[in-house]
C-alpha cells in the first residue's frame, strides 16, 4: 500500500482567481449493438463505434468518484455483471491517475496493469487530458475505448438491451426522454457540477456565483420532489441515478469539504427523504462504499485540505430510517424487478457502509 505522500494533487485543481471549469472533452467512441453510430447520430470527428460483445469489456470504475458511482449503479440495475467485468481502483491517487492499489500486488486482475493511465496510453501515447473513471477498456488489446460518462450509461440502457436481466427497468422511457434530458442538464449543471464549483472555486466571487446556483437547484429539487417520489415519471430513472450520486456524499463531503454549507441534506425534507428512497432501493445503496468517498476527497484534494485530515463523521446510520416517500406512489421498477444480491466479490467492505454492519 502506498503512502498517502505519494498522492500528491497539489495545484492540480484550485486556480487562484479563476473559477473552476470542468473539461467535459471525452473521448467520444461508443459502444453499440452493432459496431456503428446509430441512424440519426453523426460521428464526433475522429470518434468510432466498437460492437457490443460480452465479456469483451472491462469498466473501471472507482467507488469513490460520483461520476463512476452512476455506471456501477446503472450496470447491476440492468443486470450486465456477466457482460461487463469491473475494475475497481482505490480512493486516492495523485495527479498522474487512478490506480489498482486494492488488488494484489497493486494490479488489476484482468488488464494486467497498475494505473488506468496505462490503458489510455496504449490507445493514445500522448493523450493530453485527466486520466477519468468511469473508463471501460477492450480486454483483448489493453486500450481505452471511452470515458465519456453521461454516454456510458445511456448505452448501457438502450444498447446492451440482448444482455439486460429479466425484469432489468427502463430507465430511459422513450416517451419521457426530453423530461429527463432536461432535468438531467439542469441537475449537471448547478448539482453535480455545481457542488465542484463551490470546492474549486479560485475567487470569493466565483464561489459565491456558484454557491448561489447550487441552492437555486436544491429548492428547486426540495419542491419537486415534495410531490412526487422520483424526478421524472413514477419510476427510477437515469435521472435519479444522477442526482443520487451527489445526494450520497453531500454531508460526508460537499457540505464541508466544499463549503455547500447553507445547511446539510438531512435538514432537507423531501430530498433527505428521496436519497433514503434510493439508498434502500437494491442497486443505489448498496453501491456506496463512505470510507472510500471520504478518503477520496480529503487525501486527494489537497489545495483545500492540505492537512489530508478525513473528518470522523457523519453517523450514518440514518440512511437506514423509514422514509414514508411510498405514500407518494411509484414503482420503484415500473413492470420490472429489483436485482438480485450483490456478487460477492462486489461487496462493499464491511463497515464502509450501513447497509453493511
Amino acid at each position: 500500500m502506498a503512502s498517502i505522500g505519494e498522492f500528491s494533487t497539489k495545484g492540480a485543481y484550485v486556480h487562484t482567481g479563476e473559477e473552476f471549469t470542468r473539461d467535459t472533452n471525452y473521448i467520444e467512441d461508443r459502444i453499440t449493438r452493432d459496431g456503428t453510430f446509430p441512424p440519426g447520430t453523426p460521428a464526433p470527428e475522429g470518434a468510432k463505434a466498437w460492437p457490443v460483445e460480452a465479456g469483451r469489456y472491462r469498466l473501471v470504475a472507482a467507488r469513490a468518484c460520483p461520476w463512476a458511482n452512476r455506471t456501477i449503479i446503472v450496470r447491476r440495475l440492468l443486470g450486465l455483471e456477466d457482460a461487463i467485468s469491473l475494475g475497481l481502483p482505490g480512493p486516492t491517487h495523485d495527479a498522474r491517475s487512478w490506480t489498482f492499489d486494492l488488488d494484489p500486488d497493486g494490479r488489476d486482475p484482468v488488464l494486467g496493469i497498475e494505473r488506468l493511465q496505462e490503458a489510455y496510453f496504449r490507445r493514445f501515447p500522448d493523450y493530453p487530458r485527466g486520466i477519468t473513471v468511469p473508463a471501460i477498456v477492450d480486454v483483448p488489446s489493453g486500450a481505452v475505448v471511452t470515458n465519456n460518462y453521461p454516454q456510458i450509461t445511456l448505452d448501457f440502457e438502450l444498447e446492451w438491451t440482448a444482455f439486460h436481466r429479466d425484469g432489468a427497468p427502463d430507465l430511459y422511457p422513450e416517451r419521457l426522454r426530453d423530461e429527463i434530458d432536461e432535468v438531467n442538464a439542469r441537475v449537471f449543471k448547478d448539482v453535480n457540477n455545481g457542488v465542484y464549483r463551490c470546492g474549486f472555486a479560485g475567487s470569493q466571487e466565483s464561489y459565491d456565483r456558484a454557491y448561489a446556483r447550487l441552492w437555486d437547484a436544491m429548492d428547486w429539487l426540495e419542491e419537486r420532489l415534495t410531490r412526487q417520489r422520483y424526478l421524472v415519471g413514477d419510476t427510477i430513472t437515469e435521472a435519479d441515478v444522477r442526482l443520487f450520486t451527489t445526494l450520497a456524499r453531500f454531508d460526508p463531503v460537499y457540505h464541508g469539504h466544499f463549503k455547500c454549507n447553507r445547511n446539510k441534506l438531512t435538514e432537507m425534507p423531501a430530498l433527505w427523504g428521496y436519497a433514503r428512497d434510493l439508498f434502500q432501493t437494491p442497486g443505489f445503496g448498496d453501491t456506496i462504499d463512505f470510507v472510500q468517498i471520504k478518503r477520496h476527497y480529503y487525501i486527494v484534494h489537497e489545495d483545500i485540505n492540505p492537512t489530508q485530515i478525513v473528518p470522523a463523521g457523519p453517523d450514518l446510520s440514518g440512511w437506514l430510517t423509514p422514509h414514508r416517500r411510498e405514500e407518494l406512489g411509484g414503482r420503484p421498477f415500473g413492470d420490472g424487478t429489483p436485482p438480485s444480491l450483490v456478487r460477492p466479490n462486489e461487496r462493499v467492505a464491511a463497515g464502509h457502509n450501513p447497509l453493511y454492519a
